[in-house]
């Protein structure tokens, strides 16, 4: 009998393990995504940022070759990137997925601001229609020609925001963005993440909430209605007003 007891409470004790074990793996692939998404989220930041900077020149009628290059580009994204984040964009103990992802990011800037070079250095024309919004579009596109398979990104907003219709939110999203991105009680800033589906495929999902700052609102602010630059109404936000939200799947 006691034979028996001992041998139970052996087994118990190896599924407890076993249970904390797998617990501790599940874990830490989740800080791993989350770190993943994270790293991604914010070189399509630090890009958008670059180009925003740039925008007065690109849409100076009177300079035509503007010196913007991709490699320029990118040599400034990445030390933007370096910047903000207190570490340099690849490091030796950076996980392979993660070194071909933002390698893909990377590659995928530099081409779309080497395919722009005709619009960007057209002299006698102003507004050029490359903004920071249109640029993310084409960077992500390219990005998920490079990798789809194993990861997307993308920049998408409340429905009632979107003015790209390839920019509306798919249910996940809009469902996060409404019951948690949106909700006065949930902490703002803070991403959510789910593992689920996309595309019929396991997928680690995160979305990360975008607000206007001051620099967005020459498009997005007041008055609401009035007519922008690029063509569309105000949407009459407010500096801090949830503007949008990049959307991170990561494959598994």
């Amino acid at each position: 009998m006691e034979a028996l007891v001992a041998l139970a409470r052996n087994r118990v004790f190896t599924i407890l393990c076993g249970c904390m074990l797998l617990s501790s793996s599940v874990a830490a692939e989740e800080a791993a995504d989350v770190a993943t998404g994270e790293r991604l989220a914010e070189v399509l930041r630090a890009a958008r940022s670059v180009l925003s900077n740039y925008q007065s020149l690109i849409n100076d009628p009177a300079v035509g070759d503007k010196h913007l290059d991709g490699e320029r580009f990118t040599a400034e994204a990445i030390a933007l990137y370096t910047k903000r984040t207190g570490h340099p964009l690849i490091t030796d103990d950076l996980a392979e997925r993660d070194r071909k992802l933002l390698q893909a990011q990377v590659e995928a800037m530099r081409e779309v601001v080497d395919e722009e070079q005709d619009d960007i250095n057209r002299p006698g024309i102003g507004f050029k229609g490359f903004v920071p919004a249109v640029f993310a579009r084409l960077m992500n596109e390219k990005f998920a020609a490079k990798v789809g398979n194993e990861a997307l990104v993308r920049v998408t907003a409340p429905e009632v925001l979107v003015r790209n219709r390839k920019s509306l939110p798919d249910a996940w999203e809009t469902q996060v963005i409404t019951e948690f991105l949106s909700n006065p009680q949930k902490p703002k800033g803070e991403a959510h993440t789910e593992v689920t589906k996309v595309n019929g495929r396991p997928a680690f999902r995160m979305l990360l909430p975008e607000y206007y700052t001051e620099s967005c609102l020459s498009c997005h602010g007041s008055p609401k209605g009035e007519i922008d630059v690029t063509g569309y109404p105000k949407e009459g936000g407010k500096a801090g007003d949830l503007g949008g939200a990049i959307s991170i799947v990561l494959f598994k």
